[in-house]
């Protein structure tokens, strides 16, 4: 009996797995949201007091970018990079604030190439390649604010520089309202700019994820609610889907199954629990869930951001008090705790992953080393003399 309570043990409590994050230097103290993996060792990472900052060696040496005019005050919460020289940074703020900025040179310099002509408007994401991009925003007079530069098969942001409001359709009630959208990692809106785009929500009414397409010029471009049913989240003003992503099967140009994830919480509440992560399974490419799964066993607290892990085959979340991974396309979450030889925080205080890079408050940049995982001590308590009852 003393053996079968062993297992039983074991399998309620799973392996352990040790956060493997590697923190690295990054000469700033600003708090970092926006971060972008280009490959090939490039990467960029944006946040406050108008910092961007860029690695060319893989993280070895991150140099601080000239800052783009105006943007002493400027908070950048998202950047979209596509090579060494070339990036686009969004900065989120009420009104004029929030802007949208170039660079073609390896961020020696910048041109600022659109501002939000909202004044009551407030960007939360920024989606780019290089056939244009798209930003969306805060409803603004019962209207979701998305701006696209998408012209025709013509590259707006990189010829004409000048993105045009979309004629989106009204906010379905009774979502109107309380609809709402955070900028927390750049990763609420995701899509290839021309075909489709994708986003979630938040608010005191719950949290949903929203699909766009357009199909002619001028644009016809209206949006569905895909997800019929309320995403399983937390709900408040502060609160609902901070980030989603897919696994890699979702990419339509492959085949086989896939995984769609959206994290979240009350960000005011960073250690509540419940309401912090949901999941569907896809089972053809292309496809987007209409109803979604809360996680049963969810992170253990607020988490603003997302990613899949195609070489360690697994999912990562990241928020304020910890780091969650899971290994069942978003079913159960486990705590990433530090190994042995790293600082005692090293899972604490994300804000944004771009895999194999995660960015934070205060300048925090770390980036993701392999995952060990092993089985926990056999507990060492004495077995009682009869099986436990049953509540």
């Amino acid at each position: 009996m003393r053996s079968c309570l062993i297992l039983l043990a074991l399998t309620l409590f799973g392996t352990q797995a040790h956060a493997q994050w590697d923190i690295e230097e990054s000469h700033t103290t600003a708090s970092l949201r926006g971060i972008h993996n280009v490959g090939g060792g490039v990467a960029w990472a944006s946040g406050t007091d108008g910092t961007v900052l860029r690695t060319e060696d893989g993280g070895y040496l991150w140099q601080t970018c000239a800052m783009p005019p105006g943007a002493e005050k400027l908070d950048f919460r998202g950047v979209q990079a596509f090579d060494e020289n070339t990036a686009i940074v969004m900065s989120s703020g009420p009104g004029d604030q929030s802007r949208l900025y170039k660079t073609t040179d390896g961020c020696q310099t910048w041109k600022l190439v659109f501002t939000n002509p909202d004044k009551d408007g407030f960007w939360d994401g920024l989606v780019a390649d290089k056939a244009g991009g798209v930003v969306i925003g805060d409803p603004v007079g019962g209207r979701f604010a998305i701006y696209s530069s998408a012209n025709n098969g013509h590259q707006r942001w990189f010829r004409y520089e000048h993105p045009e409001r979309l004629p989106t359709l009204k906010i379905p009630t009774p979502h109107s309202s309380s609809e709402a959208l955070f900028a927390a990692s750049n990763s609420i809106l995701s899509g290839d700019t021309w075909n489709s785009i994708l986003f979630v929500t938040g608010g005191a009414n719950g949290s949903y994820l929203y699909g766009t397409k357009w199909h002619s010029w001028p644009l016809d471009y209206n949006f569905a609610t895909f997800v019929t049913e309320m995403i399983p989240l937390a709900k408040g003003s502060s609160a609902g889907a901070f980030s989603f992503a897919t696994s890699t099967g979702c990419n339509p140009n492959k085949n086989g199954d896939c995984s769609f994830v959206v994290v979240g919480g009350d960000y005011q509440k960073p250690d509540q629990k419940a309401g912090t992560a949901a999941y569907a399974k896809i089972k053809m490419a292309g496809e987007t869930p209409d109803h979604l799964d809360a996680s049963t066993t969810p992170p253990h607290g607020y988490r603003s951001s997302v990613a899949y892990d195609t070489d360690q085959k697994l999912w990562i979340t990241v928020g304020p008090n910890g780091t969650d991974i899971s290994t069942d396309d978003g079913k159960n979450w486990r705590p990433l705790t530090p190994s042995g030889y790293d600082p005692a925080d090293a899972d604490k205080n994300w804000n944004a992953l771009s895999l194999p890079f995660v960015v934070g408050p205060h300048g925090r940049i770390g980036k993701l080393r392999t995952i060990t995982q092993s089985s926990p001590a056999a507990p060492t308590t004495t077995a009682p003399t009869h099986p436990p009852t049953t509540p």
